[in-house]
């Protein structure tokens, strides 16, 4: 309980929810309709409760990291199948294999990341990633061998995946909705780093250039590992052409090709 709270004088919702489990069991008592609201799960999932679920989703993590006094993060976002190098021979294709250097890239940008952060203290410029395998286990990894900490938000999907093992406990979210795990992603991020993936990281990536586009987001660097892979996939001077864009959006992002040059344009930004 927060110290604010140590003296009300209305008994709190723990001890409230303690003594109502303590009455005898009787037709009234066990029916759902006794039950307290806020401890009643059959209520809470109902339909009409996603308002309230929705607040709960960006209540949780931001009161946790507000709490941790986290106030800013590096995002890297980037595909759960790029393999570490070692295992890269068990790639599905050819080019999967070859994306495996991509893996100790991201793992060498959160290590330099996280040791500068610890070196002021572990609450700026915090890796967060989405908490899976591929990219983002390379980024907990990177994190954790700086001596540092990491954020991952992780989602509920159909094939459910746990998170890797190198994220940090006390910071390692679920999600129901994907809305509200983007807008975690966002809310203190003070550079974008986009390495080779697939639909969810071109969303993603989109996402973040449609905010900084429209201005709904302050400029920030928004740095692609790989140009290769990215001018294979995407033809962005199509899109200036097309006239869809402008020739400025162009220069929203940035290529990179190492963990150290993507370093020194985030410790070097002025935006």
């Amino acid at each position: 309980m927060s110290e604010s709270l140590s003296h009300r004088r209305f008994p709190d919702a723990e001890r409230d929810k303690s003594t109502a489990a303590t009455v005898p069991q009787t037709p009234q008592t066990q029916s759902p309709s006794y039950r307290l609201a806020f401890a009643d799960q059959d209520f809470l999932l109902r339909d009409e409760l996603r308002p309230v679920r929705l607040q709960l989703e960006l209540l949780k993590p931001e009161m946790a990291l507000v709490e941790a006094g986290i106030r800013s993060t590096i995002v890297m976002f980037g595909g759960a199948r790029i393999p570490a190098p070692a295992d890269a021979d068990g790639a599905r294709t050819e080019t999967l294999a070859g994306l495996a250097k991509y893996f100790d890239q991201a793992k060498e940008f959160a290590r330099l990341c996280t040791e500068e952060s610890v070196r002021g203290g572990g609450h700026e410029n915090v890796i967060i990633t989405g908490g899976g395998p591929g990219v983002m286990e390379a980024g907990c990894i990177g994190a954790d061998e700086a001596g540092g900490k990491s954020i991952s938000l992780n989602i509920v999907l159909p094939h459910e995946q746990a998170p890797n093992l190198y994220a940090t406990p006390e910071f390692c979210f679920n999600f129901h909705y994907f809305a509200i795990r983007k807008m975690h992603f966002l809310m203190r991020a003070k550079a974008i780093t986009v390495f080779p993936g697939g639909f969810g990281t071109l969303d993603e990536l989109f996402e973040t250039l449609t905010l900084v586009q429209t201005g709904r987001m302050a400029p920030l660097p928004i740095l692609l590992f790989g140009k290769e892979f990215w001018d294979k996939i995407l033809n962005w001077e199509a899109l200036a052409e097309a006239g869809t864009i402008g020739p400025r959006d162009l220069d929203l992002f940035r290529y990179v090709e190492t963990a150290e040059e993507a370093f020194e344009i985030v410790r070097d930004w002025k935006g």
